[in-house]
């Protein structure tokens, strides 16, 4: 049942989609446009900075109404407040991924009566309920707007469907759009497609390719990209090779370095490295001179063939582009290099950022740092962190996830311990969780030492985030029989945290049991 329902639900869409006329592509990126194009040319700066500047010194997580205050001071600090300056600082605060704030502002200028919104700052609001909300009350939005503004927002809530790979959902609104005599664009097919690969329904790629086939929907360079992936697992190389084809025949696309990256990529999976490698070729002669965009996804491609002339050969023509090199463009260096096995390249390119960064940034340094754990070198690795540290460099929870690996590795357990305690000031802040394998491993050092007090003041902090186990609590019990001691009622812990027992911890019970635990199971 559940398969013909699924089966109906694409009929659906397929049968609504035909009687679409030929829609224009609209842009994803065209809230983000629209912003640039409607500040004015000379923008007036307050003599403490812009507004985006005074929001994104507010606290990650400031009191709710915060960032609505900020700009309410503001507006009265100048007398007014322009709706371009407002859509520029929702734009830095969405780049910043201060989602919260940016919907505060919004909300700010809903209880304003000179502002109104436009279709576009209805696209923006609709993303950022998605990004900090999910779906849901992304939905319950959507249905209070206008025909207008649904016909802008309804790209941003499909692209929300597809993040959550819900294709029910998308599915059914993309019958919807059709239904309300909304056009269905190519990005919309597009969405559609990367929902397919990413569930793996690789047939239905090739359904909706068909269907912009038959109402004469253009294909844009994704569109081709998607379909070559989909060919790759329904019928091989012949049919990839097939559609890159009709893609050189296609008067509408021009074929740039990311399909031949993409080509290269499906010959590489199917062993064919020569055609691989002479995509990837061609990928080089299509990157700008002057724009550092590509270099870093070519070279990628050249370390999953193993080709370490390939990396260094792209990592140099990089470095002739104008300008700055960014920092994330030394990380990729440093990956690819690593990859293809060549470390001291790594770390004369780590020598490079050092010698031009402003900041020392220790996302750049975690790289070389993870090198080294995972050759066994913690000495290296614990010199690499002191080095940061006074260079002024803040860790992060990736730093210190990196070393607790490196000292479990090394037995090093008390230092384990330590860095362990570091990642946890982390976890309040961010949507991180240690590996389980090395929250288990910090557990089994209690048992091992019979440290039962510490085991179980580890076991209550991870319980507060939710990350209790059952071989946590069978490590917790063995800790206390290991050091003769009663333990406290963990049946409860297990209980409240749903933990389902099997016949080990049953065994674990009775044994402790004979040192005076009391069970009221």
């Amino acid at each position: 049942m559940a398969a013909a329902a699924r089966r109906l639900r694409l009929a659906g869409f397929l049968l609504l989609a035909s009687r679409a006329p030929n829609p224009k592509p609209l842009s994803s990126s065209a809230f983000s446009s629209s912003c640039s194009s409607a500040a004015p040319a000379t923008a007036r700066v307050c003599e403490d900075g812009l507004l985006s500047r005074r929001l994104l010194r507010l606290h990650v997580r400031p009191p709710r109404g915060a960032a609505a205050a900020a700009v309410e001071r503001w507006a009265q600090e100048r007398g007014h407040v322009s709706q371009p300056e407002l859509r520029r600082a929702i734009a830095q605060l969405r780049s910043a991924r201060r989602y919260e704030h940016a919907l505060e502002v919004f909300s700010w200028m809903d209880s304003c009566n000179s502002l109104k919104l436009s279709s576009w700052d209805h696209v923006a609001r609709l993303g950022l309920i998605a990004k900090a909300h999910g779906s849901s009350q992304a939905e319950e939005y959507y249905k209070k707007l206008s025909a207008a503004a649904k016909r802008a927002a309804s790209f941003p809530l499909l692209h929300c469907y597809v993040i959550e790979r819900n294709v029910q959902k998308a599915e059914s609104f993309m019958a919807e759009l059709q239904s309300c005599g909304l056009p269905v664009d190519p990005h919309s097919f597009n969405e559609m497609m990367k929902l397919y690969v990413a569930t793996c329904q690789y047939e239905k790629v090739l359904s909706v390719i068909d269907l912009m086939k038959r109402n004469n929907v253009p294909r844009n360079v994704l569109s081709y990209s998607l379909w070559m992936n989909a060919c790759a697992q329904v019928s091989g190389v012949a049919s990839v090779q097939s559609v890159f084809k009709e893609m050189v025949n296609d008067d509408v696309v021009e074929i740039g370095w990311s399909t031949y990256c993409t080509l290269a990529n499906i010959f590489r999976m199917h062993g064919l490295t020569t055609k691989a490698q002479a995509c990837l070729r061609k990928a080089e002669t299509k990157l700008s001179p002057t724009k550092r965009l590509g270099y870093s996804f070519v070279m990628t491609c050249y370390a999953g063939l193993n080709d370490s002339d390939g990396v260094m050969r792209l990592w140099e023509a990089s470095k002739s582009v104008p300008g700055r090199i960014p920092s994330a463009n030394y990380m990729t260096a440093m990956v690819c290099s690593i990859k293809v096995g060549n470390i001291s390249r790594a770390e004369w390119i780590f020598g490079s950022w050092e010698a031009q960064c402003r900041k020392h940034d220790v996302r750049v340094s975690n790289v070389l740092l993870g090198a080294y754990v995972r050759n066994g070198w913690i000495e290296k690795a614990e010199r690499l962190h002191l080095h940061m540290l006074e260079k002024g460099a803040l860790p992060n929870y990736k730093t210190w996830e990196i070393l607790v690996e490196g000292y479990v590795q090394s037995k090093q357990m008390d230092k384990a311990v330590d860095a362990m305690k570091k990642c946890f000031t982390f976890l309040k802040s961010c949507h991180w969780r240690p590996p389980l394998e090395l929250v288990e491993a910090i557990a089994r050092h209690f048992e091992e030492q019979g440290s039962a007090d510490d085991a179980y003041k580890y076991t209550k902090v991870l319980q507060r985030f939710n990350l209790t186990s059952l071989p946590l609590y069978k490590s917790l019990l063995r800790a206390y029989i290991n050091a003769d001691i009663v333990p406290p009622n963990i049946l409860e812990m297990v209980a409240k945290d749903q933990i389902i027992m099997d016949e080990e911890m049953d065994r674990l019970i009775i044994l402790a049991s004979k040192i005076g635990i009391t069970c009221n199971r």
